[in-house]
């Protein structure tokens, strides 16, 4: 692990490193996730925040329950009850 030292702008902003950006696959315009856990700041890629949630999520559904296709169902149902 490498660590930076960087300095908080006026604003509030603060640069990640170009070789940190790199390596996340983060360009500019993208979108990150901020968490604040343990005293810490945490920067997640959109990707790592979505892989984050579903790890969550997975561990209350059963295995070989598919969650989106139960919805999709429930829809189906609702639609031919309209």
């Amino acid at each position: 692990m490498m660590n930076i030292k960087t300095k908080i702008g006026l604003d509030g902003r603060v640069v990640i490193p170009a070789n940190y950006r790199k390596q996340l696959g983060i360009k500019p315009g993208d979108h990150v996730m901020m968490l604040l856990e343990d005293g810490e700041i945490r920067i997640l890629t959109a990707k790592q925040a979505i892989k984050r949630a579903q790890a969550l999520v997975r561990r209350y559904v059963p295995e070989g329950r598919m969650l989106s296709e139960e919805l999709i169902q429930e829809r189906r149902e609702a639609a031919v009850d309209d």
